[in-house]
């Protein structure tokens, strides 16, 4: 198994790059927002990689660091998505970033990804959201998990991405809404209350 590889970017295609090393230049599938995707051609850059097999393809797909590779070796796990899909979703946000989407039970987060549906995304919450990697959260973020049932957290979540819609920090409104002790809120009131210790 091809776990990195070192070269020099030789160009690109939708969707990859073309990786020149040792006089081979291999097509490695990278998310739109990677540094490899974003990198000057003839720039050495270090693809961390994973070979996946199928019937009638065999695909490089590519990551800037461990981290990136570690959620798309999680991501197909799930059943019904593919390596295209987890790239997709990858393709969104930074993995710290779609770690706390699956955690909170962001669902909406998820479908922003070309071709992942709503219970793809519900899917991909419920298997993985016990596996993510909790040192990607603050503090507050972490001790609201430990008390949030489902519903409560996507009430929550909902909230918490309509305070960063008006301007506030994700600091802001995660410390706005931890200290709303209240359980079984709708969104709306929880955005109420939030807002009243902004204030």
């Amino acid at each position: 198994m091809i776990q990195y590889i070192k070269g020099v970017l030789g160009g690109r295609f939708p969707g990859g790059i073309l990786l020149e090393t040792n006089g081979i230049g291999y097509m490695v599938h990278v998310p739109d927002n990677s540094s490899l995707y974003l990198a000057e051609e003839g720039q050495a850059v270090k693809a961390f990689t994973r070979m996946i097999f199928r019937e009638d393809d065999v695909s490089l797909f590519g990551f800037s660091d461990q981290e990136g590779l570690h959620l798309f070796d999680q991501l197909i796990t799930v059943n019904g998505v593919g390596a295209k899909a987890a790239l997709s979703i990858l393709s969104i946000l930074p993995p710290g970033e779609i770690q706390r989407a699956i955690v909170f039970q962001d669902v909406s987060m998820l479908t922003r990804a070309n071709g992942i549906g709503k219970k793809t995304a519900e899917r991909i919450v419920l298997e993985l959201k016990d596996k993510m990697n909790k040192t990607v959260f603050s503090e507050e973020e972490s001790s609201a998990l430990k008390t949030e049932t489902f519903s409560e957290a996507n009430q929550r979540t909902e909230a918490l991405h309509a305070l960063l819609v008006l301007g506030y920090t994700r600091s802001e409104a995660i410390h706005s809404l931890s200290a709303v002790t209240e359980e079984g809120l709708t969104c709306e009131e929880y955005i109420k209350k939030a807002l009243s210790g902004l204030l």
